[in-house]
């Protein structure tokens, strides 16, 4: 497997299409949701803070810029692992798979590299994107600790795992080129609207925002922007803002999210999206021997 994980990942970075169509990904999301949603978001703050409180522009500016920051690492975690998960989809396209089905190696082995191998090339540019980011943040108003920073990047970690996860079960049925893009482009551009990183879901239907709560993405997003945040609402707090002002704003964006009514902790968020990944894995895993099973 140790062979399996070089190889793949060798070939990622090789193919230089694959490598900056990944890379570039969070750098076109950050240029585009500082120029057309910094607005947005800056209104959508204010307007949840009463006329009589005399907000700080560091403040609303750091707000906005958490919320931008996490926005695009909720979404690049996913988006960037559909795209490092080609190298599956193209060895099943050139005939390379079969050379691995008919040698010596266990299924799961062979699920298992490609999983690890996309995991390591997604986490690379991830974390360049999260340090790409926190450059942003730092140029704005910067409002992180050393803890929320680590923290931030445990999220990441763990997002990109269930991104790696959802697209291994995804591409696992695609067999072309022109599947994978398309699949890719879906994803792309349904994916933010889902999870809460393009509109707070705090914004949509009753009906939708329960149904949203089922999908584990929508976790991971409130993990990132509740630590890209902290530091925000923590100044609030020590300015004097009210604490009903401030559960409002973290209603309104997400950092407060809510299953069947019931409001859920940031343990629980863990649990759910760590359960999640376990369970994608499995499922992937068994894909992966049953069609081998089936092959013989």
């Amino acid at each position: 497997m140790k062979t399996l994980i070089k190889r793949n990942t060798k070939l990622f970075f090789k193919d230089k299409g694959m490598f900056f169509t990944s890379l570039i990904t969070p750098l076109i999301l950050l240029v585009l949701y500082a120029t057309f949603l910094g607005n947005v978001y800056e209104q959508s703050f204010t307007s949840a803070l009463p006329d009589t409180l005399n907000i700080p522009q560091k403040l609303i500016d750091g707000c906005v810029g958490g919320q931008l920051i996490s926005s695009i690492l909720a979404v690049s975690c996913v988006t960037v692992a559909f795209c490092s998960n080609m190298l599956m989809v193209q060895d099943k396209a050139n005939g390379s798979i079969k050379d691995f089905t008919v040698s010596p190696i266990k299924p799961s082995k062979l699920a298992l590299g490609y999983y690890f191998s996309t995991l390591i090339s997604t986490l690379i540019i991830c974390l360049a994107a999260t340090a790409v980011c926190l450059c942003y943040v730092a140029a704005v108003c910067w409002y992180l600790s050393a803890g929320d920073v680590l923290l931030l990047i445990l999220d990441v970690f763990l997002l990109v795992m269930f991104g790696t996860a959802l697209s291994s079960i995804i591409n696992f049925f695609l067999s072309t080129q022109g599947q994978i893009s398309a699949v890719g482009t879906v994803i792309s551009s349904g994916y933010g609207f889902i999870c809460g990183a393009y509109m707070p879901i705090s914004q949509f239907s009753e009906t939708l925002q329960k149904i949203i709560s089922f999908l584990p993405g929508t976790y991971g997003t409130s993990l990132v922007r509740n630590h890209a945040m902290r530091g925000v609402f923590a100044e609030m707090s020590a300015q004097g803002f009210p604490k009903e002002v401030i559960e409002a704003i973290k209603d309104s964006i997400d950092c407060n999210l809510y299953f069947l009514d019931n409001k859920v902790g940031i343990y629980a968020m863990y649990i759910v999206l760590v359960l999640s990944v376990a369970v994608l894995i499995a499922v992937y895993i068994f894909m992966n021997v049953m069609k081998s099973r089936k092959t013989k």
